[in-house]
């Protein structure tokens, strides 16, 4: 009998009650997706740090950046739910490496991009934005496959706390963009932000094709529990969603809803928070408020998670768990916005911007992991789904929070807005909100 086979026949009494991957295949993948979701989010965050340097350049308006930072996310809404039906069907990985390949070489390609819309001058912005949609398209897949893969390969009191911990890459990202590119920017100029972030893309997705992937290969598969023989490449390719049935849930609601609130207030200011500083703050370091709101997320998250498991542990029911959780993110963001909305000192600001980012983490222990409860058969989609809804109001706020400023320049009225939608986020959450699972 074949080596293989026999080491596979004696494993299949050891490891049915083990995850699909294994300790070491844990540790490549956690790796491998979070410097992934940091790459993804370094690139995403180098034209809101360069707007103000390329609008200076590019002589365009408040209107005119809004519309070019909100165009991204108008690309984000359409693949989300494509993203995850695909990765629950066809593998995460395969779906995260095709567009990580795209949106890598579009980082790279930006200046080359940007000059040339300046020579059709009245199609200028429309090219951009055309480049910026796809972009937004190309990263919308991200996240969901990202939680499809993790719930096909991981046992499902292990899916959250992963999932979550993935979630600081987008922390890592940004202060990778706020330190490097802020140095960058301030000895080379924007076009070499864009030309080395990008490269780093492109690196990386080498590393999830030749090293991360290539381990699939090499898996001995433990045929002694043959429902797990296709579990990396279809585990519900007989099985439709029933989109119906989580329609007709409120939780379902809750959760999409919920998420589209937090997600305004993180996609404004993400968008806008580097020029806010450069507006109101002149003399500020770029490096400075680039780099230390992001600080706070990592450890937030880390915090929130380890909050969470001991909660759980303590036989805390996990609807009121995700509830919590998600009220200090709420409450700490609200706060902050408020104080926001009524200061003119640099330090109080920082400080607040600070909280506001932090308070995400708490949110990527709640509510973004709540479609693992809601739907463990079909998290990718669900969560595509989630992601969808919540980039309507980052592509809407955006635009708007910039068009408000061209006509008003009024930042509190942008902050005072923010706040609203989260009060009426953390309502529906704490009413309807559950994580009992649908499906």
């Amino acid at each position: 009998m074949d080596e293989k086979l026999k080491y596979s026949l004696l494993r299949g009494e050891l490891v049915d009650t083990q995850s699909i991957w294994t300790r070491h295949e844990k540790r490549v993948w956690f790796i491998t997706l979070i410097t992934g979701t940091c790459m993804l989010y370094s690139t995403r965050t180098t034209m809101p740090l360069l707007v103000p340097a390329v609008a200076s350049a590019q002589k365009w308006t408040k209107t005119d950046s809004g519309t070019v930072l909100s165009s991204f996310f108008w690309g984000y809404t359409l693949t989300q739910v494509v993203g995850g039906y695909f990765s629950d069907r066809f593998g995460g990985q395969r779906v995260i490496l095709c567009a990580a390949v795209g949106w890598s070489l579009i980082t790279f390609l930006m200046p080359t991009i940007i000059w040339s819309a300046g020579s059709i001058k009245s199609y200028a912005i429309p090219f951009i934005v055309a480049i910026r949609i796809l972009n937004g398209a190309l990263q919308g897949v991200h996240f969901p496959s990202m939680i499809s893969l993790t719930s096909q390969n991981l046992c499902p009191n292990e899916r959250s706390s992963f999932f979550g911990l993935l979630t600081a890459g987008s922390a890592l990202g940004t202060l990778l963009t706020g330190i490097m590119g802020s140095f960058l920017l301030d000895y080379f100029g924007w076009s070499y932000v864009f030309r080395v972030i990008g490269l780093m893309g492109v690196a990386w997705a080498l590393v999830l094709r030749y090293y991360a992937m290539a381990g699939e290969r090499n898996r001995i598969i433990n045929i002694a529990t043959p429902s797990r023989l296709c579990a990396n490449k279809s585990p519900v390719e007989t099985t439709a969603v029933p989109w119906l049935r989580y329609f007709s849930r409120l939780s379902f609601w809750a959760c999409v809803l919920t998420h589209a609130c937090e997600m305004n207030c993180f996609f404004v200011l993400l968008s806008w928070l580097p020029t806010y500083f450069h507006d109101g703050f002149p003399h500020a370091k770029g490096w400075v408020v680039n780099m230390i709101p992001w600080l706070a997320l990592p450890p937030c998250t880390l915090f929130a998670k380890y909050l969470t498991t001991k909660l759980l542990a303590r036989e805390w029911h996990t609807t009121t768990v995700r509830k919590l959780i998600q009220s200090c993110c709420f409450a700490a963001q609200n706060l902050a916005l408020f104080v926001m909305s009524r200061t003119s000192d640099f330090h109080t600001a920082l400080i607040c911007m600070t909280i506001i980012i932090g308070g995400t983490g708490f949110h990527n222990n709640a509510v973004t992991v709540n479609p693992q409860d809601l739907a463990p058969m079909h998290s990718g989609s669900v969560f595509g789904l989630m992601n969808t809804v919540g980039a309507i109001p980052g592509f809407l706020g955006v635009y708007l929070a910039g068009h408000i400023l061209e006509l008003t320049q009024s930042w509190p009225m942008v902050f005072s807005a923010a706040a609203g939608i989260n009060l009426v986020g953390w309502i529906i959450f704490m009413v309807f909100g559950s994580a009992e699972a649908i499906v």
